[in-house]
């Protein structure tokens, strides 16, 4: 059964709106996780995409954050943030199910900078990331946990690694914290088909022509556990959007499945 999944942070789902749904209608996947939606729910625009046969299911607030999943099909089961209710004013992490798969969508804290404590709250976030799974979720069974992470993970995931050393998102502590999750049971789709390859999800609107000399950053993931990983047929970033007029400063990334009858 072929099955496509894609990531994106919009930025501002209402602001990127058009980009969406060409994007939708150009690609077809089956489920889009979206990042940075920036509306209260009440704001979401439903219509739109329901009219285009999306269905939504979204967490949001005013202004900032903000997570969506847009489905062709109804998810057999829907959770918002985490069990415990902690953060319920940061709309960061939704997750579904479909086809007997988990898809964890979320918007990990940028971390401002090292000194910050907002830095000290992303190490927080990833740790309890890493509780939920142990607790919840086996590496035995089909998991994908995609989203904006905000970590390079290596140094070819930066455009200038010496330069960027040590800077939030490419920090030794935010790069361990994710690195302590993929250790739990998770394998980075995109380096599976892309071993090598310097390619990028964001690039920085505060540096003008960072798009033109790919000056980027690898921090938008598709992570899965083996069952999952192992019937992942490709992964790739689609650029061009980022390319359009009023874009965001992310872009799209793809993974194709061909997933068993039954998981």
């Amino acid at each position: 059964m072929n099955w496509k999944v894609a990531t994106f942070n919009a930025n501002s789902i209402r602001a990127r709106l058009p980009i969406i749904l060409d994007w939708l209608e150009t690609n077809q996947p089956d489920l889009l996780c979206i990042q940075e939606t920036k509306v209260q729910d009440k704001d979401f625009p439903q219509d739109p995409l329901a009219e285009a046969g999306w269905k939504s299911y979204f967490w949001g607030q005013k202004s900032y954050n903000g997570v969506a999943v847009l489905s062709r099909e109804e998810p057999e089961e829907v959770r918002k943030n985490f069990p415990d209710g902690s953060d319920e004013d940061q709309a960061r992490l939704i997750a579904v199910k479909t086809k007997g798969v988990w898809v964890v969508n979320t918007y990990v804290p940028q971390g401002r900078d090292p000194e910050n404590p907002a830095f000290a709250y992303k190490l927080d976030f990833f740790d309890r990331m890493a509780k939920w799974f142990e607790a919840e979720f086996s590496p035995q069974k089909p998991l994908l946990w995609l989203g904006d992470l905000n970590v390079a993970p290596e140094p070819i995931d930066v455009y200038d690694p010496v330069k960027l050393d040590g800077r939030v998102c490419f920090h030794p502590k935010d790069r361990g914290a994710l690195k302590k999750i993929m250790e739990w049971g998770f394998t980075d789709l995109f380096r599976k088909y892309h071993p090598d390859e310097e390619l990028f999800t964001f690039w920085d609107y505060r540096a003008r022509t960072a798009l033109e000399r790919n000056h980027g950053w690898r921090i938008d993931h598709l992570l899965a556990t083996e069952p999952l990983a192992k019937a992942c047929k490709n992964t790739w970033v689609d650029i061009e959007p980022r390319k359009r007029e009023k874009p965001s400063d992310h872009t799209f990334l793809v993974g194709e499945f061909d997933l068993p009858e039954e998981f």
